[in-house]
C-alpha cells in the first residue's frame, strides 16, 4: 500500500495524525487532569480515591485483554478495522464528554464513564496499530511508528497547554465556564472529546482499508472463529513473536501504571498543584515526543529490540530515581528522563510488533499485542493501590513499576529479532472464502 506516492504519504500523516488526536485522552483524562480531580474532588479521600481509580483501570485492562484477540479475528475476516476505529472513536468520545457533568461525590457515574471512556479508546488502538505495516514505506516503519508517537506527545503537549492557560490557570475560565464544583476542569473533557473526533477525520477519510481478503458474509463470524482457533494452535511456529508479547505483557504494565498514577503520585506525594501537574504533564509530553521521533530513526538503524532495551534501562533509571527523590526537583529528573524513553519503548514495541506479524492477519495479531498489553496492566495499578492503601505512601506503591521493568527487560533479552522478522512469511489463516459479489 505504501509506495512512497504522493497518495501513499497522505495516508501515512493521515495515520499518525490518529496519535495526535487520541493522546489528550490519556494525558488529560488518564494521567494529569482527571484522575487528579477524581482523587481530590470526586472521591472523599485522596487514598480511597486512588485506591478507586487503580480499580477502574484493571476493569480496562481486563475487558480489553480478553476481547481484543477475537475483534481483530473478525475485523481480519470480515474488512471492518475501520468502521472498528470509528465506532471507538465516537465512543471514546461521547463518554469522555459525559464526564463534564459529573458533580464532586458521584464516583459511581465517574468510573462507570471512565471506563466505558478508556476501554473505547484501547479499542480503536488496536485496530489503528494493525494500519502500521500497510502505511509504512518498506525499510521505515520505526520511523513511521516514531513519528505517530511524536505527532500524539505533541497533541498531548498542546492540549495540556490549552486547558492550562483557558480552563485551569484563569480566575475566569474561557466560553464562560466557572471554577466552581471544578466546571473548569471537569471542561477538560469536552475539550478531549472535540479534539479527538476532529483530528481522527483525516484517518476516516484518507487511509484506505485492505478488503481484498475478507470473508463472504455469511462466512464471517465462522471463519474468523476458525482464524483464532489455528492462532492459538499454531503460534508455536512463531516462537519469537511469544517471546516479545510474554516481555511486553510485564513491561507494559509499568508504563500503564506510570500514566494512571503519574499525576497522582506528584499531587499527593510531592504537592503539586493542579496547574504544577498540568505543567510536569507538557514537559514530559515535549520529552516523550522529543524521544520518539529522535529513536524512530534509531529503530529502523539498530532494531526495535536493541531500541526497547536502551528505553527500558532508561525507564528503569528514572522510576529508582521517582521512588527515592526527596524533593519536587528530583521528581522534575525523573520525570523529564521518563519521559524521553516512554516514548521511544512504545513506538519500537508497536513497530517490532509491525515486523513481527503474519500477513492477512494483522488486525488479530495487533489483538494480541493488546492483549499481552493488558492482560497483566490491571496488576500494576492494583499493586499499587494495595500497597498504597496498607503503608499510607504512594512511594511504596510506585516501588512495584521498577520491578515490572527489571522483570519485562530480562525476558526480551531473550527475543531473537531476525527469526522473528523471518516467520513473518509463515501465514497462519487458510485463504478465505470470496467476498460475496
Amino acid at each position: 500500500m505504501a509506495n512512497g506516492t504522493g497518495s501513499s504519504r497522505r495516508a501515512v500523516w493521515s495515520w499518525a495524525l490518529y496519535d495526535f488526536a487520541n493522546s489528550p485522552f490519556t494525558t488529560l483524562v488518564v494521567t494529569f487532569v482527571y484522575a487528579t480531580y477524581f482523587t481530590q474532588a470526586i472521591a472523599d479521600d485522596p487514598i480511597r480515591g486512588t485506591a478507586l481509580w487503580s480499580r477502574g483501570v484493571t476493569i480496562t485492562a481486563l475487558v480489553v485483554a480478553f476481547c481484543s484477540p477475537l475483534l481483530g479475528a473478525f475485523a481480519d475476516r470480515g474488512g471492518y478495522r475501520k468502521l472498528f476505529v470509528v465506532l471507538s472513536t465516537f465512543a471514546c468520545a461521547a463518554a469522555t464528554a459525559s464526564l463534564y457533568f459529573v458533580m464532586p461525590g458521584e464516583v459511581v457515574a465517574a468510573l462507570a464513564l471512565f471506563v466505558v471512556a478508556n476501554i473505547a479508546y484501547e479499542f480503536g488502538t488496536v485496530f489503528y496499530n494493525a494500519f502500521l505495516p500497510d502505511v509504512a514505506p518498506p525499510g521505515r516503519i520505526g520511523t513511521v511508528s516514531g513519528w505517530g508517537w511524536g505527532l500524539g506527545y505533541f497533541g498531548g503537549l498542546v492540549a495540556l497547554a490549552l486547558a492550562l492557560v483557558a480552563l485551569v490557570q484563569p480566575e475566569t475560565p474561557v466560553l464562560g465556564f466557572s471554577s466552581e464544583n471544578g466546571e473548569n476542569v471537569r471542561a477538560t473533557n469536552l475539550l478531549v472529546a472535540v479534539w479527538f473526533v476532529v483530528f481522527s477525520l483525516p484517518l476516516f477519510l484518507w487511509v484506505r482499508e485492505d478488503k481484498s481478503h475478507v470473508s463472504s458474509p455469511g462466512r464471517i463470524a465462522t471463519e474468523a472463529m476458525l482464524q483464532l482457533r489455528r492462532t492459538f494452535a499454531e503460534v508455536r511456529r512463531h516462537r519469537q513473536t511469544v517471546r516479545f508479547l510474554v516481555a511486553r505483557l510485564i513491561y507494559n504494565d509499568g508504563l500503564v501504571t506510570v500514566f494512571a498514577f503519574g499525576g497522582i503520585y506528584a499531587a499527593e506525594t510531592f504537592g503539586f498543584t493542579l496547574e504544577e501537574v498540568l505543567v510536569f504533564g507538557i514537559v514530559l509530553n515535549l520529552a516523550a515526543g522529543t524521544g520518539a521521533v529522535a529513536m524512530g530513526f534509531l529503530d529502523d538503524k539498530i532494531g526495535g529490540k536493541k531500541t526497547i532495551i536502551v528505553s527500558l534501562i532508561g525507564l528503569i533509571a528514572a522510576t529508582a530515581l521517582a521512588v527515592t527523590a526527596a524533593s519536587k526537583e528530583g521528581l522534575w529528573v525523573a520525570g523529564i528522563l521518563l519521559g524521553i524513553f516512554v516514548g521511544p519503548n512504545q513506538s519500537a514495541s508497536r513497530s517490532l510488533m509491525g515486523r513481527f506479524v503474519p500477513r492477512d492477519a494483522e488486525n488479530e495479531f495487533f489483538g494480541f499485542f493488546a492483549f499481552s498489553g493488558k492482560l497483566t496492566a490491571f496488576i500494576g495499578p492494583l499493586l499499587l493501590g494495595i500497597l498504597t492503601q496498607a503503608t499510607g505512601s504512594q512511594r511504596a506503591g510506585v516501588s512495584v513499576v521498577l520491578v515490572l521493568f527489571v522483570v519485562g527487560f530480562v525476558l526480551l533479552l531473550r527475543v531473537d529479532e531476525n527469526e522473528g522478522e523471518a516467520s513473518r512469511s509463515k501465514t497462519l489463516v487458510a485463504p478465505p472464502s470470496p467476498a460475496a459479489g
